[in-house]
């Protein structure tokens, strides 16, 4: 039998980030191959995934990863068990790599991020073999994606540590605009908005249409011993549909530093400041658990 050394130890942990202890076991398995050890902890590291998969994730972080030049960004969803391991150095390192990977593939959704190639294996194998590490159910549960389509840019906001994250792609029509600093500055207002207002949608026609029938169902059960007749109940609630929608519209919605003016009267007027015309072409807003 091979003798099993530190330094092969050191080595496979260093090519694995697996403990010391099961990088020794690993070794002893395979008589010191240690490219059959690798393998060895990667089908270990699958058991022990598929065994803890059923055991309930909802901690984790939302984060982001933005190309240097702004023109493409992901937001994605990493579970944990416990507030500890969330909290945790190497899961934070192993978040950022996972980002890094993502974003550099083109990976577009999460069934395609998962299947990004990740060292010898993919990036699925990648979480799983996590699990050999941090003893906890991790899982990539939701990413998306924004290629700047025109002039503009990709901006991100990660809130309170990662508990909540957004991406935004803003527009405008000259490619100047996006490096002034009133655009950039405008452009960073807009996603802490984003996260502190969770907004439905940036317009009326964007907000899932049960969200609307399920408040309208509970305004007019409001009304119902009100007394008055069916056509004046259907107005008044139409009423409040109307203010609702106020209220979960982005272009609507007060902005949070001026709740006065809308988010639509900021892009006019920042707009016309700097010459241009600013819009708010798409957003997502991740909430861990949420």
């Amino acid at each position: 039998m091979a003798q099993i050394t530190a330094s092969l130890v050191k080595e496979l942990r260093e090519r694995t980030n697996a403990g010391m202890m099961e990088c020794k076991g690993a070794l002893t398995e395979t008589d010191g191959d240690i490219e059959a050890a690798i393998k060895f902890l990667r089908e270990r590291g699958a058991i022990k995934a598929a065994k803890k998969a059923d055991r309930e994730a909802k901690e984790g972080v939302v984060a982001a990863q933005l190309a240097a030049d702004n023109t493409s960004g992901v937001l994605f969803e990493i579970n944990c068990e416990t507030d500890f391991v969330a909290k945790n150095d190497n899961f934070g390192a192993f978040v950022a790599e996972l980002g890094e990977a993502v974003h550099s593939s083109g990976a577009g959704d999460l069934e395609s991020a998962l299947a990004v190639p990740k060292g010898e294996g993919t990036v699925d194998d990648f979480v799983k073999s996590k699990v050999i590490e941090l003893g906890e159910n991790l899982q990539f549960r939701r990413m998306a994606r924004y290629d700047l389509s025109g002039a503009g840019t990709v901006a991100s906001y990660i809130h309170l540590g990662g508990e909540v994250g957004v991406l935004v792609e803003v527009g405008c029509e000259n490619e100047s605009t996006a490096s002034a600093d009133g655009f950039v500055d405008l452009v960073k207002d807009l996603t802490m908005h984003i996260a502190a207002a969770e907004p439905a949608g940036i317009v009326r026609d964007d907000v899932d249409g049960s969200l609307i029938e399920a408040e309208r169902e509970v305004f007019r059960k409001e009304m119902e011993n009100s007394g008055k007749p069916e056509n004046i109940i259907e107005k008044i609630v139409d009423g409040k549909i109307d203010k609702f929608y106020s209220t979960v519209c982005l272009a609507e919605q007060g902005f949070v530093k001026d709740p006065s003016t809308s988010i639509s009267d900021l892009l006019a007027a920042k707009g016309k400041e700097l010459g241009d015309t600013l819009t708010v072409r798409r957003f997502a807003r991740f909430a861990v658990g949420g």
